[in-house]
């Protein structure tokens, strides 16, 4: 079976990583309850403010059905509000 993976950069400023963090359970508990085909999350810090998140998804339909809701949950759009900037997006197959 192959899993569809969305790989997404992004930037937070230091005095929010900690929010960051805390905001991260609402968030996925939203994924959990809202979008179909969600398979699980890692966020990954990296040097200089920029995280990583890895985010699996049962195939590219539910991927791209998840991109369409966009911060639709109060627990997503309260992550996605600590976020500076977007540095890269991409999607990628998990064989």
């Amino acid at each position: 079976m192959t899993t569809t993976v969305e790989l997404t950069r992004f930037r937070v400023s230091s005095e929010h990583a900690t929010d960051l963090i805390a905001a991260r359970g609402g968030m996925i508990a939203d994924f959990q309850t809202d979008r179909d085909g969600f398979l699980g999350a890692k966020l990954i810090q990296l040097s200089d403010g920029e995280w990583l998140d890895i985010v699996e998804w049962r195939s590219p339909a539910d991927f791209a059905a998840s991109r369409t809701k966009g911060g639709n949950l109060p627990g997503i759009r309260a992550f996605f509000a600590l976020i500076d900037e977007l540095v890269s997006t991409e999607e990628g197959t998990l064989r």
